[in-house]
C-alpha cells in the first residue's frame, strides 16, 4: 500500500482532479480528465474525496482500481500511460490514478457514439476546440505548423526585409542556401508556413499586430478610447520592429547624467518589451483563425496577448517563471529568431522581463511583470514605471520641439519659404532628405527625433497637408510600407 499525503494533493488545479465514488455507469465523468491529462501536462485523479474536500474513502478500493483500469483501456484510444495506486488517511482508503503526459496524442475519450478529445484548462477539462486538436494532431505526428508545406508559393515570394536584418543583427550576408537550412523551404523547394510567415508581404492574413494606446485604465474610457492606434501586417520581423515602434512613440523617457556617460530610465524597460512582444509572435497558436497578437497600452500598464497558452496546456500561474523548461510550438520560427539574435535557444525570456524590471532603477517591490493564460491565451502585463518620480533624473519629452515645429509652420522668422508657408530648419531638412521615397521612421531618424506622434505629425503630416511631401501609397494612408517623397511644388 503507497502511503500519499492525500490532503497535500486536495486542492483542485490543472494537473489534479478528485472524485468521491467511482461512477461505474457514467465513465465519461472522469474518463475525460484521462484524455485531458494525457493530452496535457499529465495529472492525477483520486477516488474517495468530497466536492467539499472531507475525506471520506473507498468501501472496496481494490474492486475500484480494477474497473478504473477496464474503463480506460475500454474507452481511451489510444491508451495512455497510467499509474494505479491505493492511499490511506483517516483509517481510509483511496485510489490514486496517475496520467503520464502522452506523445501520441489526441488521446480520445470513447462512447455513448461519440469520439472526443479533452484538454485542461484551468481546474476542468473540456472538448478541445478545433485549433487545439489540429495542435495535438500535429504533436502526435512529431511536426509542429510552422514546418508544415504552405499553400502559397516560393517564387512569388519576397525576403528582403528578413535579409537585410539578418546583415544588419549579424553582419553576415543571407545566402540563396539559407533559405533551405533555415526551414522557409523544405528540401524540395516548398514554402512552409514559417517562409510564408516570414516573407515581406505575409500571406498569413491572421499573423497581423493591432497596437492600441487607450485614454484611461481600460478599454472603454467614454470621452476618447484610443489617442493612437496602428495594424500591422507583414513578416514577423516587421511586425516586432513596429510594435516597438508604437511603443516607444506612446512612451517617455527619463535619464541621469554620469560622469561620462548618460543613464536612461524608460516607463517600460525596452528589454522587457521586446523579449514578450518576440514571444508573443513567436510562440502563438497560428492554427487559432481570427485572433491576432495585440499591445494595449493604458495610463498604468502595457498588455501583449498571445493566441494560445503553454504547449502542454497548463496554467502559469503556479510555475517558477524564472526556470521554465523551453517549449516550443513553432520550432523553425524560435530557432530563426535566435539566428537574428533576437532570442536565445535555451529560451530565458521571461527570466529577462523580470530581470530588466527588477535592475530599472525605479523598480519597489511587487512592481513585477505578470503572467497569465486565460482560456488557451497568454497574457503578459508590464507596470509602468512612474519616472517622474526617480530621484535626480530628467525626463524627456517632445514637445519644446513640437513647439517650435508648430510655431515654425504658422511663421516663424528662422524659416525659409516655402509654398506659402514657413518652414523651420528641421523641416527643411525633411524635404531634402525625402529627394527619395522615405518612410515615417527613416524621416524623424534622419532629424534625430523620437517616433512619438506629435513629431510625426508636425515633420511628416503638415508637409503632406501642406502638398510639400507625397504618400507613395495615397489611397491607403496608413499602410506598412508608406513612404514619402517630395513634390515638385516644394521650393527650397
Amino acid at each position: 500500500m503507497e502511503v500519499l499525503d492525500i490532503r497535500q494533493l486536495i486542492g483542485e488545479a490543472t494537473e489534479y482532479d478528485k472524485k468521491m465514488a467511482l461512477e461505474v455507469k457514467k465513465p465519461k465523468s472522469w474518463c475525460k480528465s484521462v484524455s485531458a491529462f494525457a493530452n496535457g501536462m499529465g495529472g492525477r485523479l483520486i477516488w474517495g474525496i468530497a466536492d467539499d474536500d472531507s475525506l471520506v474513502g473507498l468501501a472496496d478500493a481494490k474492486g475500484d482500481a480494477e474497473k478504473i483500469s477496464e474503463a480506460i483501456k475500454a474507452h481511451i484510444d489510444p491508451i495512455p500511460e497510467f499509474n494505479l495506486s491505493f492511499a490511506k488517511a483517516e483509517d481510509k482508503e483511496f485510489v490514486v490514478l496517475t496520467v503520464m503526459p502522452g506523445a501520441q496524442t489526441p488521446y480520445y475519450y470513447i462512447g455513448d457514439g461519440q469520439m472526443q478529445a479533452f484538454v485542461r484548462v484551468g481546474n476542468e477539462s473540456v472538448v478541445a476546440s478545433m485549433s487545439k486538436h489540429k495542435e495535438l494532431v500535429l504533436k502526435g505526428s512529431n511536426m509542429s505548423y510552422d514546418s508544415l508545406v504552405s499553400r502559397w508559393k516560393f517564387e512569388d515570394m519576397a525576403f528582403t526585409v528578413l535579409r537585410a536584418t539578418y546583415f544588419k543583427r549579424t553582419n553576415r550576408s543571407f545566402e540563396n542556401s539559407d533559405y533551405e537550412s533555415f526551414g522557409i523551404i523544405n528540401e524540395k523547394g516548398e514554402l512552409t508556413n514559417a517562409g510564408a510567415l516570414l516573407a515581406d508581404y505575409s500571406p498569413v492574413r491572421h499573423s497581423r499586430l493591432f497596437c492600441t494606446r487607450w485614454n484611461g485604465l481600460d478599454k472603454a474610457n467614454g470621452v476618447m478610447d484610443a489617442l493612437d492606434d496602428e495594424e500591422y501586417s507583414g513578416s514577423l520581423v516587421t511586425l516586432l520592429q513596429s510594435g516597438l515602434d508604437f511603443v516607444r512613440r506612446n512612451t517617455r523617457k527619463a535619464w541621469r547624467k554620469t560622469a561620462d556617460n548618460r543613464l536612461e530610465y524608460p516607463e517600460y524597460p525596452e528589454r522587457a518589451v521586446e523579449e514578450g512582444l518576440v514571444n508573443a509572435l513567436i510562440h502563438r497558436n497560428y492554427l487559432e483563425l481570427g485572433s491576432e497578437v495585440h499591445i494595449d497600452m493604458f495610463d498604468n500598464r502595457l498588455e501583449i496577448f498571445s493566441p494560445g497558452g503553454l504547449m502542454d496546456g497548463g496554467s502559469i500561474k503556479n510555475m517558477d517563471v524564472m526556470n521554465m523548461a523551453s517549449r516550443r510550438r513553432n520550432p523553425i520560427l524560435a530557432d530563426i529568431f535566435s539566428r537574428l539574435k533576437y532570442m536565445e535557444r535555451r529560451g530565458s525570456g521571461f527570466k529577462k522581463i523580470v530581470t530588466a524590471y527588477k535592475s530599472h532603477d525605479g523598480y519597489t517591490e511587487g512592481m513585477d511583470p505578470t503572467f497569465s493564460t486565460p482560456w488557451d491565451s497568454f497574457v503578459l502585463v508590464l507596470p509602468k514605471f512612474d519616472i517622474d518620480g526617480v530621484d535626480g533624473v530628467y525626463v524627456t519629452t517632445d514637445e519644446a520641439s513640437v513647439q517650435d515645429s508648430v510655431q515654425g509652420v504658422q511663421g516663424s522668422d528662422q524659416g525659409a519659404q516655402g509654398n506659402g508657408i514657413e518652414l523651420n530648419e528641421k523641416q527643411k531638412a525633411v524635404l531634402e532628405f525625402c529627394s527619395v521615397p522615405q518612410s515615417a521612421s527613416d524621416i524623424l531618424d534622419h532629424i534625430n527625433l523620437s517616433q512619438h506622434s506629435k513629431n510625426r505629425k508636425t515633420y511628416v503630416s503638415m508637409l503632406v497637408e501642406a502638398g510639400l511631401l507625397a504618400m507613395t501609397v495615397p489611397d491607403k494612408p496608413n499602410d506598412m510600407h508608406q513612404k514619402y517623397v517630395r513634390t515638385d511644388k516644394t521650393i527650397l
